[in-house]
């Protein structure tokens, strides 16, 4: 059989072009923000033990 060049395998030519076009849908947040807002977050509930404690 004759082999055609540049076409790649069958099998795995769909996939490829699948995760080539990779698309961002979510809101793009910088992670030193994540950080600060978890730290905010302990912060305020740690407060909120000594505000109201159970």
């Amino acid at each position: 059989m004759a082999e055609k060049k540049g076409e790649g395998f069958q099998s795995g030519a769909g996939l490829i072009r699948y995760f080539d076009e990779e698309e961002i849908t979510g809101p793009a947040l910088d992670p030193k923000l994540v950080i600060y807002i978890g730290i905010a977050i302990a912060v305020v509930v740690e407060l909120a033990k000594l505000f109201w404690p159970i």
